[in-house]
């Protein structure tokens, strides 16, 4: 019996994989102010050229350099795990694996891009980056590749979890990088935010629009943004974590999986994982992929396919997703990164092409299904992974009662070590379910979208 299967290092994926060159229809483009399509040379003050080819690329594959391998290799390939005690647990004629990428330095997936991002960068010239971080993975893993590279590192961390997560703080001034609590009175539009609501718990469209800021206003010219999921060099980057689970299926004899399941809050770590598999259904698969958003920030599940900013200071492209509204301010549950308005381009491209099928789950089911976890496989699970869990239990009942022997897959983001707080809170009964209201939603719509133009076929 193999709980593990790994991969050498000699196969490791050579090229990351470009969902946008296989979608049944062209993705619509990003647009300026003026409602016309943003070229790639208006990019250039927030990212280096080198990530704005790949931001537009068509092409399907794209090789990872040499001196990136290098790097990944501190960590990567990831085990991908067989989940023998939580299906005997479950009672489950369902074969349950999970693609575990708790094992990087920084505890989730994000260094997948945070590395590519950082080395692209320092080839280009760039000293300095900025970014946002929600739970503080993202922050974390700029850090660590801002140290592995010879980059500094500023993070502008959503208030409510650098409150709730004090040690991620420490991990990123542990890695050199310096953090602050978002919004700040740093930038114009922390200002300006504070100055309306000096009690907001944060969002990460308000902290995108200060590490945003903080870029384009440096003066020496040698700054530049980073951006930790929504875009598409991002979700490029981690299909490296489908890539390899492919493999690993293939090297165990497991000619077809049924679902593939992983959390979403902007999509970086569910397209990581899912893309490669919506190559196969593309190609005639049958396989069921699900991505999991918490019901009190319904991205997928309940609103609408739209133009929107990806900040709350309006200072991104409109990007074509589905958005809660970029003034939405979502309530303070502990999935913090999970608690962003909009999806990926690339993920609600293919929500709108139904090769994905959305689902939202409350909080207190997914702890309960991250305690069963923690008490059978043993790894305490971030709030993020969480969803993934619960969607993957959920689906293990589902097989369970039709009699059904499933090969499920979802993505094990991240530990949740350093998000412990979560855990206590639940334990002691403190926390709740919360549905987004229709009222709240249809308020932040209508504060947002006034104006904005609409995507065609809308």
């Amino acid at each position: 019996m193999s709980i593990k299967v790994v991969l050498t290092e000699d196969e490791i994926p050579r090229q990351w994989y470009n969902l946008a060159a296989d979608l049944p229809s062209p993705m619509q483009p990003p647009l300026g102010p003026d409602g016309n399509p943003v070229s790639p040379d208006m990019l250039a003050p927030v990212f280096p050229m080198n990530l704005i080819e790949q931001e537009v690329s068509q092409e399907r594959w794209i090789d990872i350099p040499e001196e990136v391998l290098e790097l990944l290799y501190r960590w990567r390939p990831s085990p991908l795990h067989r989940a023998y005690a939580l299906e005997k647990a479950l009672g489950t004629p369902a074969k349950i694996y999970y693609k575990n990428e708790s094992v990087s330095p920084a505890g989730s997936h994000k260094p997948n891009t945070a590395i590519p991002q950082a080395w692209y960068n320092k080839e280009f010239g760039i000293e300095r980056l900025t970014t946002e971080t929600g739970a503080g993975q993202w922050g974390s893993a700029l850090a660590f590749a801002g140290a592995l590279v010879g980059l500094e590192v500023k993070v502008y961390m959503v208030r409510i979890s650098f409150d709730q997560k004090p040690f991620r703080k420490v991990m990123m001034e542990t890695w050199g990088g310096k953090c602050v609590p978002s919004p700040s009175n740093e930038t114009q539009a922390g200002r300006d935010i504070l100055a309306k609501m000096p009690d907001t718990p944060g969002s990460l469209g308000i902290a995108i629009s200060e590490a945003v800021e903080a870029a384009v206003t440096d003066p020496t010219g040698k700054t530049r943004y980073a951006l930790g999921s929504v875009l598409n060099h991002v979700m490029l980057h981690q299909t490296i974590i489908g890539l390899e689970t492919k493999k690993q299926l293939e090297k165990i004899g497991e000619k077809k999986v049924d679902t593939v399941i992983a959390c979403a809050g902007g999509g970086s770590n569910f397209a990581g994982l899912a893309f490669p598999f919506v190559h196969d259904k593309i190609n005639g698969a049958q396989i069921d992929i699900i991505p999991v958003e918490p019901s009190s920030c319904p991205t997928m599940t309940r609103a609408p396919f739209v133009y929107d900013f990806g900040d709350t200071a309006q200072m991104t492209p409109l990007l074509p997703m589905y958005s809660l509204g970029h003034n939405f301010i979502p309530p303070p549950i502990h999935a913090g990164g999970l608690r962003y308005h909009g999806m990926a381009p690339l993920v609600s491209a293919a929500i709108r092409e139904n090769l994905i099928t959305p689902r939202a789950i409350h909080q207190l089911e997914c702890y309960q299904a991250a305690i069963l976890f923690a008490r059978t496989e043993g790894i305490i699970v971030a709030p993020e992974t969480s969803h993934a869990v619960a969607g993957a239990i959920q689906e293990a009942k589902k097989a369970k009662e039709e009699g059904k022997e499933k090969v499920i897959v979802f993505g094990l983001s991240g530990h949740g070590l350093m998000d412990l707080l979560g855990y206590e809170k639940y334990f002691a009964g403190e926390l709740h379910d919360y549905a987004l209201p229709e009222e709240e939603l249809k308020k932040s719509l209508d504060d947002s979208l006034q104006g904005l133009p609409k995507p065609a076929g809308v």
